[in-house]
């Protein structure tokens, strides 16, 4: 029997674009000739996208929906997919289809080649706006110069083989990120370039809150480079004070008059912020480290389907529940 591919693709709020991306998925992975299952992980939505995820199930047995409890976010949603997945290769795609399904058959093609890790490297940023992109290209690569994993034009769309992915989930912490861990774990690696397609249902739905509040996480689940930061700059500010204190000490030996009012008014202002913006640091890693300990689960499911051949029930009736 041929090697089973799981596609596992988050879903937030995507309505009527979840036929339409099980429509194009099938559509590749059926002509490529691929066996194949698609995890459809709906990440806690408010409007119809269960619904439409339950009714593509029953529609095709090789469509699975994972329905959390409340939207827990992109990465934890991510990583119920893979738990659930059971393919001998795991593929993670946006369901928005920004990510081109038509390049699966080329992935899998690196995979059966020996490669355990295939990446999808963008070669444009179609739909994102100027500060996207500039937000975008400065956290890749101040993320690869912290930790030396190469995030530069990476994305999330990337197969993992069954052995890349069991090492991926035998990583501890709670805070994932996915796009990070896949690269820290090494293994053979190859990568694909694609283009970005625009969004099929409007503009991206992710907002600047949003994308801060994912590269602050994504930063400081991964490494703790922040910190160090931290304490090189403290060492640079004392040693600009030693220097700075031995010439007022000379200044005032040899009865020299110190006019410095702004200097130290600008000094303040320079090292108050330093202070502040190094107590957010710390206060982050602190947050993460009360996650830890709190052990609480990345994630809950409310209900699953498995393309079982069972009538739905009425949606009047799960609200109410």
């Amino acid at each position: 029997m041929s090697a089973l591919i799981s596609v596992v693709a988050p879903v937030h709020n995507e309505g009527p674009g979840v036929e339409r991306f099980v429509r194009r998925l099938t559509e590749v992975l059926t002509g490529a000739g691929l066996r194949f299952e698609l995890v459809l992980v709906d990440d806690g939505s408010r409007d119809d996208s269960w619904d439409r995820i339950v009714r593509q199930s029953l529609l095709d047995r090789r469509v699975r929906g994972i329905q959390l409890s409340r939207n827990f976010g992109k990465e934890p949603a991510v990583l119920a997919g893979l738990e659930h997945a059971t393919g001998d290769a795991v593929v993670v795609i946006d369901s928005d289809l920004q990510h081109p399904p038509a390049a699966i058959p080329a992935m899998v093609r690196r995979w059966r080649e020996g490669a355990h890790v295939v990446e999808a490297v963008k070669r444009n940023r179609a739909g994102q706006g100027l500060v996207g992109r500039i937000g975008g290209r400065l956290f890749n690569k101040a993320f690869t110069a912290m930790t030396t994993v190469d995030l530069v034009d990476a994305t999330d769309f990337r197969l993992l083989s069954r052995a890349a992915l069991d090492a991926l989930l035998r990583l501890p912490e709670h805070s994932s990120f996915f796009r990070g861990t896949s690269s820290w774990i090494g293994f053979r690696r190859s990568t694909i370039e694609v283009d970005i397609d625009h969004r099929a249902d409007g503009g991206s739905r992710w907002t600047f809150r949003s994308l801060f509040r994912l590269a602050v996480n994504g930063i400081t689940s991964f490494t703790s480079a922040p910190l160090h930061l931290v304490t090189f700059v403290g060492l640079a500010f004392a040693a600009f004070a030693v220097v700075l204190g031995a010439q007022t000490l000379i200044r005032w030996v040899n009865g020299g008059s110190v006019a410095g009012f702004p200097t130290v008014i600008l000094l303040l202002l320079v090292m108050g912020t330093f202070v502040l913006l190094g107590l957010g640091v710390i206060g982050e890693y602190l947050a993460r480290i009360h996650e830890e300990v709190r052990g609480r689960p990345r994630y809950l499911v409310q209900e699953r389907v498995d393309g079982l051949p069972v009538a739905p029930e009425p949606v009047a009736e799960r609200a109410t529940r």
